[in-house]
């Protein structure tokens, strides 16, 4: 995959959105655009049908849990899917972006990038490595188990996944095989201990006792007493005899043939075609074509701007020593660490409600949908990162609360919760007449969207003390230093103990979340990088509507604009600003009726 893929598809797609247009010629224009528009929506829907059907999407009417199979991930349907989209990247190069109406340019930017991504995950084979150290197949395909089922339909089916579970692991297993006898393997030292949820499944005393048996604690009570005991004990005896031994024999290859033979190299540059595998990952969460070395200067750049902020915010908290002593001082003084899991909970609980009382200030627009704050699963919290947050759900991770400071609770609750994954993906989801394609995310934006979040709650007041602004400053810090660590691990030659001393002297962050977060770089190459070049192109283009708006500028507008848009490339969000200001500074919701800013 070359790297001027994207550049090339969204530059094409975005030179033409502000071209003039004769007015004689518009009529032709406009005729032209509308069977271009047919030519794209003809591609894109057929593949998307396609993609529905191979378990890799599902529709908006069709429930994600209810279907009686699992995906299909063996070798021969990875090749037919690199054929298939390799053939639709074919059909989009006989479309011209300049022909088609405003709204499909932006589509053909979102989607031709999103293709250009498959593509060059199957070219590379990147199914061949389905567990790394921030995740695993065996662990993210049990997100069927945590999801209500609504009534008996959805239980068989469910009972049906069970039952197709020895098959899907099966798969998975040789796909590992075949990365391991080329040595396309996650380094060695990422994933000890990774093999926790297995075991957590293979030592289970009963079925109960699995987070397999979670829909069958609580069934529907339109269902009668002798269905749900009928359909609980299809699955008792399904766990017993499909998924722990599924279970069984992924810890057992896991442990005795894939962890031994890892490979003991860090860089993805080390890889099989490693120098264009890493970039390709760089297009992909980036969205922009930036090289391993200058993407490592802006780093360096951003965390010497960065750390001169923390100094004068040690200063303003009274503190008398440097900036080490004061990081020491920070990870270790009690009075920053909640001394129970549910302390920890209600803090966050608390400074999501203090967002709501300031959001009518900031948004135009509200989502409908809200969110619960969960703790991170136990199986999963030892090696998952603080938190995550998305559509209806704020998870915090309680484990080892020395590890969770409270001082930077606000910032991981803006950056996951609201608002940002918790608020951002719904107002994408809610948005009408988007193409399904437009749903799925896309990282230099979404990561880039929750950065920015934690840098506005100093706007919104948010931080409270001067600790608090230093763990917003030490999470800026924290992302900016990930452009540091990530391609020095994957190009520039960087040990594991390296990167982990960069973060210990340049952030708060404990000993235990920079363990588990530079074993997650290591592992899962370029996704690091996707966080600070989003904030940084968000708020580019905020200053630049700024200057160019002046009083006109209304900051729910712009965030109402950049929100409405949803998750697409970096360039197709500037192109976006640029008709913002345009436009004189109008909010995509313009006939929302709404008071003025305070």
């Amino acid at each position: 995959m070359k790297q001027t893929l994207l550049a090339a598809a969204l530059s094409l797609a975005l030179s033409a959105q502000f071209a003039p247009v004769d007015a004689l010629a518009a009529p032709v224009a406009a005729k032209a655009a509308a069977k271009a528009d047919a030519r794209f929506q003809a591609i894109y829907k057929a593949e998307w049908q396609w993609r529905v059907k191979q378990r890799l999407a599902w529709d908006e009417d069709e429930p994600r849990d209810v279907r009686d199979a699992l995906p299909k991930v063996d070798a021969r349907t990875q090749a037919a899917r690199l054929a298939m989209w390799e053939g639709v990247l074919r059909q989009l190069d006989g479309i011209r972006a300049a022909d088609l109406s405003r709204a499909e340019q932006i589509n053909h930017a979102v989607y031709r990038a999103q293709i250009a991504a498959f593509v060059a995950a199957q070219r590379f084979r990147e199914y061949e490595q389905p567990v790394n150290a921030d995740s695993a197949f065996w662990s993210d395909i049990a997100y069927i188990a945590r999801r209500p089922l609504k009534n008996a339909e959805e239980y068989r089916a469910y009972l049906a996944q069970l039952a197709d579970l020895p098959r899907y692991f099966g798969e998975e297993l040789d796909n590992m095989r075949a990365g391991l006898a080329r040595g396309f393997t996650p380094p060695q030292v990422t994933l000890a201990g990774r093999d926790a949820p297995l075991l957590n499944i293979v030592n289970a005393k009963a079925p109960e006792d699995t987070v397999w048996y979670t829909p069958f604690k609580e069934m529907p009570a339109t269902m009668s007493m002798d269905e749900q005991a009928r359909l609980r004990a299809q699955g008792i005896a399904l766990i017993g005899s499909a998924v722990k031994p599924a279970y069984a024999q992924a810890l057992q290859f896991f442990r005795d043939e894939y962890v031994p033979k890892a490979r003991t190299t860090l860089a993805a540059e080390r890889l099989p075609d490693g120098k264009a595998y890493y970039q390709s990952k760089i297009v992909e969460y980036t969205t922009t074509d930036l090289t391993a070395q200058q993407i490592h200067q802006i780093g360096l750049s951003e965390m010497a701007k960065i750390r001169a902020d923390m100094q004068q915010t040690m200063v303003k908290a009274g503190f008398k020593g440097d900036l080490p002593a004061f990081l020491a001082f920070l990870r270790s003084d009690p009075q920053f660490y909640a001394k129970t899991p549910e302390e920890l909970l209600m803090r966050a609980a608390w400074i999501s409600k203090k967002f709501d009382g300031k959001a009518d200030q900031y948004f135009g627009y509200l989502p409908r949908r809200r969110f619960a704050i969960v703790p991170v699963p136990p199986d999963q919290a030892p090696y998952y990162t603080s938190a995550r947050g998305g559509p209806g759900i704020y998870l915090v991770n309680t484990y080892n609360l020395p590890a969770r400071a409270l001082y930077s609770l606000p910032a991981l609750t803006l950056h996951e919760s609201a608002p940002g994954h918790a608020f951002q993906m719904p107002v994408a989801l809610e948005q009408q007449g988007v193409p399904p394609f437009r749903r799925a995310y896309i990282s230099a934006y979404g990561e880039g969207w929750a950065l920015y979040c934690e840098r506005l709650g100093s706007e919104m007041g948010m931080y409270e003390t001067p600790y608090e602004t230093f763990g917003m400053l030490s999470y800026q810090a924290w992302r900016a230093s990930r452009l540091v660590v990530d391609t020095g691990i994957h190009a520039l030659g960087w040990t594991r103990e390296q990167a982990q001393a960069y973060l210990h002297d340049n952030t708060a962050l404990s000993d235990h979340e920079i363990e588990t977060e530079v074993d997650r770089y290591i592992s899962w190459p370029g996704q690091a990088l996707s966080y600070y070049l989003g904030e940084m192109a968000i708020v580019e283009s905020r200053r630049k509507a700024e200057a160019a708006l002046g009083d006109r500028f209304d900051i729910r507008a712009f965030h109402d604009t950049v929100l409405q848009l949803g998750a697409v490339p970096l360039p197709v969000l500037k192109a976006r600003i640029d008709t913002f200001i345009a436009d004189g500074g109008k909010s995509p919701y313009e006939d929302v009726k709404r008071p003025a800013s305070k």
